[in-house]
């Protein structure tokens, strides 16, 4: 991977600030929905990775979505969460720990029609590309 492609977006780096100077993401969006922050490890450095993530909660667990808005290939953090399920996710002001699990099928399914419900554009990213974008549920440790 090149570092170009490991580049943190600029929206990014400004949801992960404001997050950092109110203690908050409430109030934070994109296109409208809310997100929440996860708070990975690099797969190979450890190093605490900040990533802001749109908000998809159900009972208490969180899906996340690798949709990398359709793009061939999976986000950087999809590895950072395949290496390092251990996670810690922030809504509002709420930080817990999460363990992450990668699902499938009719657990998929339903997950995936949630996140959709949550954040329309998800099924035009499943369009533009032809992977299946990969689900994770968080479940509160």
């Amino acid at each position: 991977m090149s570092d170009e492609n490991n580049k943190v977006p600029d929206w990014v780096r400004q949801q992960v600030e404001q997050i950092g100077r109110t203690g908050t993401t409430e109030g934070l969006e994109v296109r409208g929905a809310p997100i929440v922050l996860l708070t990975l490890r690099g797969a190979k450095s450890g190093k605490p990775r900040p990533t802001p993530v749109m908000r998809v909660e159900h009972e208490g667990s969180y899906a996340v979505v690798a949709s990398k808005g359709g793009a061939p290939e999976h986000p950087t953090w999809y590895h950072n969460i395949k290496a390092h399920p251990e996670i810690a996710l922030q809504d509002g002001t709420t930080i817990r720990d999460y363990s992450a699990r990668e699902v499938s099928g009719e657990e998929r399914a339903q997950w995936w029609e949630r996140a959709v419900a949550a954040f329309p554009s998800y099924a035009d990213y499943a369009e533009k590309t032809d992977r299946l974008i990969p689900v994770f549920v968080l479940d509160p440790k």
